[in-house]
């Protein structure tokens, strides 16, 4: 019976002691990020370089570099208007798209009117941000790299990591309250 109680008392103290810890298992971190970052920088530098030669063959129009990572330029500009579309705004407008080598992908007719409530609804980052510069009236071309746009997964007719140019009209905005 003593030595029974004797090893319970063993092993009770046996058990309070302080585990010793593990020493951590040295991974070697994957190489994936750092190669996704460079393969990035390169498409953005090829893009990059078309939209810049299609802005430099196109002499006859000044175009505006936005802070957002696109250039555009208008078609027609309205000097009269003031407004601009806010979030919330009920905007309808139409547009087309094309490639770099000014080959139409898709046609107003094809797309037709677009409703959209500004900065509500999903929309590609580049239209998002090109339609809140614009007034009821004008019409502006849009030179978005494919970050801006359909990105490396394109869409239908659109190839992944493909410039493309929006030529926009804004047809009318209206408030909601």
């Amino acid at each position: 019976m003593r030595t029974s109680i004797f090893l319970v008392l063993l092993l009770i103290a046996a058990s309070c002691t302080t585990p010793t810890p593990r020493k951590p298992v040295v991974r070697k971190t994957s190489t994936f990020l750092t190669e996704s970052i460079q393969r990035n920088k390169i498409i953005n530098e090829v893009e990059e370089k078309a939209l810049l030669d299609y802005i430099e063959n196109d002499s006859l129009n000044a175009y505006i570099a936005a802070p957002n990572g696109f250039w555009y330029r208008y078609i027609v500009k309205d000097s009269l208007e003031t407004r601009l579309p806010v979030k919330g705004d009920e905007i309808t407008y139409a547009y087309e798209i094309k490639d770099v080598n000014d080959v139409l992908l898709y046609s107003k007719e094809e797309l037709g009117d677009r409703n959209y409530m500004v900065d509500r609804e999903e929309l590609i980052s580049g239209l998002q941000d090109g339609l809140k510069l614009m007034k009821v009236g004008e019409q502006v071309q849009f030179l978005f790299p494919s970050h801006k746009a359909y990105g490396y997964s394109g869409y239908k007719k659109i190839a992944g990591n493909q410039p493309l140019i929006y030529n926009v009209e804004l047809k009318n905005i209206s408030t909601k309250k």
